[in-house]
């Protein structure tokens, strides 16, 4: 056993705390139950979608970091970069955060999951 969270307790977990911190979350796409990656998209009131993934570090800790940022002037581009890695791999889970410090509410979740 690796001591991670199963998918779907970490996934309520980060939904949770958007909810104590003032934000709103949602699933968008539900993956494996235990062992799915989790993608983690943060938005500020609907705008600036800034996707997060979880990558290993060298201490052995496992850190959300920002995968790709939305193009303002082609927001199209990352809705289809998300529906092509789902494509990919169907035991992601994709869960949107709105929320007004994105940055702050990652490192928390860092911190505490």
């Amino acid at each position: 056993m690796d001591g991670r969270l199963p998918a779907h307790l970490e996934a309520g977990a980060i939904m949770r705390l958007a909810e104590t911190e003032g934000g709103f979350a949602t699933v968008l796409a539900k993956g494996e139950r235990d062992a799915g990656t989790i993608l983690l998209v943060t938005l500020c009131r609907g705008k600036g979608a800034v996707l997060y993934e979880r990558m290993p570090q060298l201490d052995g800790s496992r850190k959300f970091l920002a995968a790709k940022r939305e193009n303002t002037e082609n927001p199209t581009e990352f809705s289809e970069y998300l529906a092509r890695r789902r494509a990919q791999d169907s035991d992601i889970w994709l869960i949107e955060v709105d929320i007004v410090d994105a940055e702050r509410f990652v490192a928390r979740l860092d911190e505490l999951i």
